[in-house]
């Protein structure tokens, strides 16, 4: 079967390497390139027939890669740390790619095997700082913010990288092809942004309203790789191409669509890549270098560590992030991976050389994890021998706190719970890491602290172990769950509200201990369906026990342990039997014209009036002298039974008076 073959082989070779790096917490990528190891040329044993052909296939790999990187690309997701993101990442490149140079030097390549190292080792590896910041619980904390921004950034250096390196092979011929090359990229660009965001949206647009899922499938992998091909007949890079089609496309209404669709075969096609990746790496030339290859995993790892750290610290980000910062971007990326296949084949870089590179970055990445969760130990260490910086804080009592809530978010929900607070004069603070947020926090005169929730030194700040409440706003489950368990290290006794965006998210703080839990689209959904009932003039006490019914049924199986939820439910079952029920007097009504003594409405029915709306005014417990008038607003409270007479007070023929025993339907307005 030939090539059909090696890929059976391959994937089903790479779905069990993946499944031991799963169970032992590691980048699947890693699994990926171990199956290419395994069935490599060099490892003797059972091989592919041709490796040649599946490295063809992976070149597809790389473009569907790059195509979904622009998908994902959004300016949004660098606005809350875009200073070093976009200025301090290119200068990290700058610094680490001179260092790379210099431990060439150090090591006595020529310039340009220096010039690549620097090149390739300036990159870090989103997959596998992402699996490490989820799997250690700091994903959604600033320093994982900072990481993230830079990492993309780095993402998107790969494309210029791919097409300078290569013309470094003669540096004197080379500045003509360079200059033609960025030509040709700056009239692709002009050509893509000015018609492709025109032409692509309405191009999927129609193949959308075929209603093929398949087509549309179909339609994003030729758009992707079709323009990818068509930048590479114009003499650039296939991959560059395919990245700005996914560009372009992450600005239409189906970009989110086209992402969702086009992962899975990235990452099928991106096994193929990795697989290829380790096909190239020769065990026993690892055996054979085990000296110079962890010399290298050291000075790489330890000279990115500190240009990450110093780059962080320039951008004013103390206490924690730095470190942080340093010891989760230290090793190689899988874009590296990218480049050098790209020196190898272009003869930039030899042979042995990419072997000592690619052994270098997959120890790195294994390694990461390791090094990253040092973070705390080390930063304990920092505070005992260095000063931290001061976290800023706002409209601050002079008092300290003690016994206070703790608000952490100051959006809609945050900033109204604050309002409330402050009217009741009660004790709290907020945490908020938007500074435009913050702004509003001080022109409202709210306490207030700048910072992440999820960091020691903020939790500190805002006296965290005399709290007696932590109120976590923010719906996302990554960001919240952070923030509670690193403030139940500090507090274990914590009292937590939490909120949720997903029914799911319930099993998650069931393991954290938190009960008191709101979900707000449930509370919405409860909302309208009252408002429904109400619209069919049921009575309040059974649109009252339809809607705590729905409410047992959903939420007291997930807390059901909590048995102050199930007093609240029968509180506020009780509570309806004394809510009000407003009636319009229209201008055939019987009680129009009558003052409340007169209509005698007490003895007749058993209701009693308790306020007016006349014109607009609410009056509160109207006097017995009060006259009613037409399209006056009347608030009884009575029993069913009353308020079933009021209704046959006031519309004798209606059906639910004639015949009783066929409705069950409460009062009429």
């Amino acid at each position: 079967m030939g090539i059909a073959t090696d890929i059976i082989i391959l994937v089903v070779t790479a779905f069990f390497c993946g499944l031991i790096m799963q169970r032992l917490h590691q980048p699947l990528i890693l699994g990926y390139i171990a199956a290419g190891i395994i069935l490599g040329p060099h490892t003797g044993g059972f091989t592919i027939t041709d490796a040649h052909d599946i490295e063809l296939l992976a070149e597809i790999g790389v473009a569907l890669l790059l195509f979904a990187l622009g998908l994902e690309f959004s300016l949004k997701d660098l606005k809350p740390v875009k200073k070093v993101a976009l200025i301090g990442t290119p200068l990290q490149m700058l610094l680490t790619i001179a260092y790379g140079m210099a431990v060439g030097t150090l090591l006595g390549w020529d310039w340009k095997t220096s010039l690549w190292f620097g090149s390739i080792i300036s990159l870090s590896s989103t997959m596998v700082i992402l699996k490490t910041l989820m799997n250690q619980g700091w994903l959604g904390t600033l320093s994982s913010k900072v990481m993230i921004g830079m990492l993309i950034v780095q993402d998107l250096a790969v494309v210029p990288l791919m097409i300078i390196l290569p013309q470094m092979n003669d540096p004197a011929a080379g500045m003509n092809i360079l200059w033609m090359a960025g030509v040709k990229a700056v009239v692709f660009l002009a050509a893509m942004f000015f018609l492709g965001t025109r032409l692509l949206p309405y191009l999927l647009k129609i193949i959308a309203r075929l209603g093929s899922r398949e087509l549309f499938l179909l339609a994003i992998t030729a758009i992707g790789l079709g323009v990818g091909y068509v930048t590479y007949m114009v003499g650039l890079s296939f991959a560059f191409g395919a990245f700005v089609a996914g560009m372009v496309l992450s600005e239409s209404d189906y970009g989110h669509q086209a992402l969702s669709d086009i992962i899975p075969l990235r990452d099928l096609f991106g096994l193929l890549f990795f697989a290829s990746v380790g096909m190239l790496l020769d065990p026993r030339f690892l055996l054979d270098n085990i000296g110079t290859v962890l010399m290298l995993v050291v000075l790489v790892g330890f000279g990115k560590g500190l240009i990450f750290s110093g780059i962080a610290w320039a951008f004013r980000y103390r206490n924690v992030i730095p470190i942080a910062v340093g010891l989760g971007l230290f090793q190689v990326g899988e874009f590296s991976f990218v480049l050098a296949r790209i020196g190898v084949s272009t003869g930039s870089i030899g042979d042995t050389f990419f072997n000592l590179f690619l052994t270098t970055a997959v120890v790195t990445m294994i390694l990461t994890p390791f090094v990253s969760i040092q973070t705390s130990r080390i930063y304990a260490l920092q505070k005992k021998w260095i000063k931290h910086e001061p976290i800023q804080t706002l409209n601050f009592p002079d008092d300290e706190f003690r016994n206070h809530i703790i608000i952490a978010g100051y959006g809609r929900i945050g900033s109204q719970i604050s309002r409330v607070l402050k009217n009741l004069g009660l004790s709290f603070v907020v945490v908020e890491l938007d500074q435009h947020r913050m702004e509003d926090a001080q022109i409202a005169g709210v306490p207030c602290v700048y910072g992440d929730a999820g960091q020691e030194t903020v939790l500190e700040a805002l006296a965290i172990e005399r709290a007696n409440l932590l109120v976590v706003t923010m719906p996302g489950i990554v960001v919240a769950q952070s923030i509670v368990i690193h403030a139940r290290k500090m507090h274990p006794e914590l009292k937590v509200i939490a909120r949720i965006s997903d029914p799911d998210f319930f099993k998650v703080f069931k393991e954290l201990d938190v009960k008191n839990i709101v979900y707000p689209e449930f509370e919405a959904g409860l909302e309208m369906t009252r408002q429904v009932l109400l619209f069919h003039r049921l009575p309040i006490p059974e649109i009252q026990d339809q809607t705590e019914r729905l409410r047992q049924e959903f939420l007291a199986k997930e807390i059901a342990s909590d048995t102050n939820y199930k007093t609240l439910g029968q509180m506020r079952a009780a509570e309806q039997q004394f809510d009000l029920q407003w009636v319009e007097l229209m201008k055939d009504n019987p009680l129009v014209g009558m003052t409340l003594m007169e209509s005698d409405i007490r003895n007749l029915t058993g209701v009693s009036v308790v306020g007016v709306i006349a014109k607009g005014e609410l009056v509160v417990n109207p006097p017995a002298s009060f006259r009613m008038n037409e399209n006056d607003l009347i608030a009884i409270i009575g029993s069913v039974e009353a308020r079933q007479k009021l209704h046959c007070y006031l519309n004798p023929l209606s059906d639910k008076c004639l015949f009783p025993e066929q409705n069950h339907s409460g009062l009429a307005g």
